[in-house]
């Protein structure tokens, strides 16, 4: 068979991993927040207890609930986005009689998904070096700082394997017959510093050490009304800066080499990914070992410790949700741009009224999949 079709059979791994993901992450999702729900209503409001007494089971669930959702949910999540990046980036490649004629070329995407883990593994005894933990406040630079320090490592990564695995010049179809090497290695760059800077955006407006969450909290003090109004108006002003990331890395991709160029800065913003899973993780870990500290009786300071890390790990979590919301979004334009080129469609007319609806329609479904899992879990 012609590459092209063992791609695209190849692309349908990336969509299971997908489906899977779904369940992962709703499933898991509903079932922590219910635990979590259920064990604060039934033990604080009903009973009078402290948070992960041992009296009340339903803190064992919420515990669990946290490794289902959090670590299992969202490892399914940024795999079914990595795998499907993956794939649309093969099957454009397959697309291109320049590329698919070496087979280091055609391997160009994988090498960019695979080199992420050296450069994950190097990020992990550089971290120690770079960014010690003396004190409580140092956790949380850590994290972050394991974020920037991947990102610099795969930044010369990325432009030495588009140097050695591509061609000086290729063509990527009509209107992109002369796209340089270069290009490749800046799309998976955009796409590698946007994820970075979604991560410190995500931590700005989550971390209790800039001002908006201290502003949350300041309003909570006329009533818990105004910090629910204030909370969700500077959750839709977060939105801002990674949406403009996302615009500024699809415009130059896309504008430098096609569709291929979206799918490289999807792979780019996913470089990075075993070290926002591993921050990601951080949360849980520690907010289950505050629990187990509560219910085995540990002396309080053991208590406060777990506190103080499961606030760094809270925050980093929400740095590891950006990443997958954004390469999701990066990912899901890389698979509609691999259909476009191999079915041929050159134009989408958005004033067709068929179009038209299916893009309202698409627009609704997150309102209405919300909408679902949040009556599940209140």
């Amino acid at each position: 068979e012609s590459p092209e079709v063992m791609y695209e059979a190849i692309a349908g791994y990336g969509l299971g991993g997908s489906s899977i993901a779904l369940f992962g992450r709703v499933g898991g999702g509903i079932y922590t927040k219910a635990a979590d729900v259920g064990a604060d209503l039934s033990g604080k409001n009903d009973y009078g207890l402290e948070e992960d007494d041992y009296r009340n089971p339903a803190c064992i669930a919420d515990n669990v609930g946290d490794n289902v959702g959090d670590i299992a949910g969202m490892g399914a999540d940024l795999f079914g986005s990595f795998a499907e990046a993956t794939c649309a980036a093969l099957v454009l490649a397959a697309s291109s009689p320049d590329l698919k004629g070496h087979w280091c070329s055609l391997m160009y995407p994988l090498l960019i998904s695979s080199t992420g883990i050296v450069a994950g593994l190097l990020t992990l005894l550089v971290q120690s070096v770079l960014y010690p933990v003396k004190d409580m406040p140092d956790v949380e630079k850590a994290l972050k700082g394991v974020l920037v320090i991947s990102t610099v490592l795969m930044t010369p990564v990325v432009v030495a394997l588009s140097k050695i695995c591509l061609p000086a010049e290729f063509s990527m179809g009509e209107g992109y017959e002369h796209v340089h090497w270069t290009s490749c290695a800046v799309s998976i760059m955009l796409g590698l510093w946007s994820g970075l800077i979604i991560g410190y955006v995500t931590e700005y407006y989550t971390s209790h050490s800039y001002a908006p969450v201290r502003e949350i909290s300041e309003t909570q003090k006329q009533s818990a009304a105004t910090g629910i109004i204030y909370g969700l108006a500077l959750g839709y002003l977060s939105c801002i800066v990674p949406v403009m990331c996302l615009g500024v890395t699809i415009l130059i991709a896309h504008t430098l080499c096609g569709m291929f160029g979206v799918a490289l800065g999807a792979l780019g913003m996913l470089g990075t990914m075993t070290m926002g899973l591993t921050i990601d993780a951080y949360g849980p870990i520690s907010d289950n070992a505050g629990g187990i500290a509560e219910m085995s009786g540990l002396p309080e300071t053991v208590r406060g410790l777990t506190d103080c890390l499961d606030a760094a790990g809270n925050t980093t979590a929400a740095i590891g949700k950006g990443f997958a919301i954004g390469s999701a979004a990066l990912v899901s334009l890389a698979l509609f741009g691999a259909f476009t080129v191999r079915a041929k469609v050159e134009h989408v007319d958005i004033l067709n009224p068929w179009v038209f609806t299916g893009l309202l329609l698409g627009a609704m479904m997150p309102y209405a999949f919300a909408a679902w899992t949040m009556k599940s879990v209140g």
